[in-house]
């Protein structure tokens, strides 16, 4: 059984780990579900949404509502389960409706994020565009010369990110997380990574 499910954004990943909460009716999050194996031999926790579906083997409290969350401490709007319209459906599949609201909250909120970033001049996150666009283009004629020039793109980011990277390790390493869109921790290691030293340092 899954245990959870998470979506994450290739930009800003693990520092915005979204993911669907439960709360039961008094608004509270209920414990983890602890199943028996067949074997009675060891078992197992979930806490994935479709389990709090009042079930009794074993016995599990009904889902009153599903909440989009992120790491970062971001809740969503409660979006509350319509039990009645259910019929004989599974939880895990008629509320899938509410799954998809809750997710949508988390990706509003991720456009939030983002424009709260450091913003990019624009003539240069057009020629990044640009310059993404042409690489994807030549991949589909020439796989090994996308490839070189997406190594090309490494390098160059390597080369001027190391200075910079120096520079903001002097700063206030929360204005610089929240500038990148990152945590604290996840912050750090960007930096690290490019500007040469380690990050447990």
């Amino acid at each position: 059984m899954e245990n959870d499910e998470t979506w994450t954004s290739e930009e800003y990943g693990k520092s915005h780990e979204g993911r669907v909460g439960t709360l039961l009716a008094d608004g509270s999050s209920p414990k983890p579900v602890y199943f028996d194996s067949n074997s009675g031999g060891f078992g197992w926790e979930a806490r994935h949404w479709s389990v709090y579906d009042g079930g009794t083997h074993p016995q599990r409290p009904q889902a009153d509502a599903l909440q989009g969350e992120c790491s970062c401490g971001w809740r969503g709007e409660p979006r509350t389960v319509d039990w009645t319209n259910a019929g004989d459906l599974p939880f895990r599949e008629h509320g899938w409706g509410t799954v998809g609201e809750c997710q949508d909250d988390w990706d509003r909120h991720m456009t939030a994020v983002a424009a709260t970033t450091v913003p990019l001049p624009a003539d240069l996150e057009a020629l990044l565009q640009t310059v993404a666009e042409a690489i994807e283009r030549l991949g589909q004629d020439a796989p090994t010369a996308a490839l070189k020039a997406a190594r090309t793109l490494e390098l160059i980011a390597a080369r001027t990110a190391h200075g910079p990277a120096h520079d903001a390790r002097g700063q206030d390493p929360e204005k610089v997380a929240a500038a990148l869109g990152l945590n604290v921790g996840d912050s750090r290691s960007l930096l690290a990574r490019y500007g040469g030293w380690s990050h447990y340092g």
